[in-house]
């Protein structure tokens, strides 16, 4: 059980305080929290779990954002961390966005928001769609009625239609002109490549979203050509486990509307789309500095936004870079931007130039870390394919389509 819910802002300062039971919780925790973070540094925030002198705290991080909880009460920690998330994910939805000023903007739905979705310290309501029926996210006109009107309520006046139906997620009655369900492959590449150029790690993170437009209440099964490819998956609550645990088959009534339905990981892949090949060689004070990219496996889909960044040692004074292909950009803090683009089947992109070194320094001994960037649409490199997607209890054939892409997340190339 949660006994109070903070929301800090990067600088410490508390910018939302939810007391949830009887037994109130004093602002006094944040100062120690924000203390223990000053003193650990980033490592503290990496911790979901900590332990105070008179609480159990648990933090998720958001673009700068922390939500705090506490406790005294023995729980699952698992469950406050994953509400936490939750949390942060609908206020990002709401907000379009999770910023400072966005929270401070909007606090009186963030507060309506965290009543809905949680009593007396229990999570109660944390369904995106039902949340949404309940209180209108924000608006122009919302805003400029609460001015002129004197009320700020964005709270319904009725319960929603689900609360009636044995499917908590979805509405009773809802109909569509055209049914339509479409399904999106979403994956991001994490690899690490030693100077030597071997591929140390390579893994995909991926999430399949459906987007449902489909009349009255829906059964649909989502089956895969190689389900054992997957590892680490989460489901939303719509998905039926026995079906999964015994066919590997995904069986759910969905949501109407966007949502999240699988996050997955696929590990230990062999290769990679794209190779870089970078070469530094340094004496009487200046670095040469060539960097090759090209396509390693053709993923049989154009490579797009192709960027290369890396970080300019703080020994170098001045840089002269050039490339044959695409801007390339020293932005601030000596943080050298590549934009290359889409990658020509014909034609290597390729950076070289020379970094002088300060005065006094004969060679380079700080060598930089490149972080590679690119976006393939319609294609999915976890190798994971599906099979088909079965809808029942539909009165009319649906539409159905299917999109896949893979961008890359912490991809890495040490020199």
């Amino acid at each position: 059980m949660l006994q109070c819910i903070f929301i800090l802002s990067d600088s410490g300062e508390v910018m939302l305080e939810k007391q949830l039971t009887g037994h109130r919780v004093e602002r006094s925790i944040c100062a120690w929290f924000w203390e223990q973070a000053i003193s650990q540094g980033d490592s503290f925030k990496l911790l979901p779990v900590i332990a105070s002198p008179t609480h159990y705290l648990f933090q998720v991080v958001r673009e700068g954002i922390t939500f705090l909880a506490c406790t005294q009460v023995e729980m699952q920690p698992l469950m406050a961390i994953e509400f936490l998330c939750r949390v942060a994910d609908i206020l990002s939805d709401y907000l379009g966005g999770l910023n400072e000023d966005l929270v401070k903007d909007n606090f009186v739905i963030v507060y309506e928001l965290l009543d809905e979705m949680i009593d007396n310290g229990f999570p109660l309501t944390t369904e995106p769609n039902i949340l949404r029926e309940m209180i209108s996210p924000p608006n122009i006109v919302s805003k400029v009625l609460s001015v002129v009107t004197g009320s700020s309520s964005n709270v319904s006046n009725t319960l929603p239609r689900s609360t009636a139906t044995c499917v908590p997620w979805r509405k009773s009655d809802l109909k569509h002109t055209s049914n339509e369900v479409y399904v999106n492959l979403n994956e991001e590449m994490d690899a690490t490549i030693n100077k030597e150029g071997t591929l140390v790690k390579c893994e995909v993170y991926g999430e399949i979203e459906v987007n449902s437009q489909l009349s009255g209440i829906p059964d649909l099964t989502l089956s895969f050509a190689n389900p054992s490819v997957l590892n680490d998956v989460q489901f939303h609550p719509c998905v039926r486990l026995r079906p999964w645990e015994a066919n590997q088959i995904l069986s759910f009534v969905p949501p109407d509307g966007h949502f999240k339905l699988t996050n997955y990981r696929v590990k230990k892949l062999k290769s990679t789309p794209i190779y870089v090949k970078p070469q530094l060689t340094s004496d009487s004070g200046t670095c040469r500095i060539s960097i090759l990219v090209g396509i390693r496996n053709d993923p049989g889909k154009p490579i797009d936004d192709v960027t290369l960044q890396f970080q300019l040692p703080s020994c170098v004074s001045s840089a002269d870079l050039s490339s044959n292909l695409g801007t390339v950009n020293i932005l601030a803090h000596k943080t050298c931007c590549w934009s290359i683009g889409r990658i020509p089947k014909d034609k290597s992109p390729s950076l070289c130039g020379t970094l002088v070194l300060e005065t006094g320094l004969n060679r380079l001994h700080v060598f930089p870390t490149f972080r590679v960037g690119f976006k393939i649409m319609g294609a999915a490199l976890s190798g994971l394919k599906i099979d088909k997607l079965d809808v029942r209890n539909l009165p009319t054939r649906p539409y159905k389509g299917f999109r896949a892409q893979t961008r890359a997340g912490e991809y890495q190339v040490r020199s």
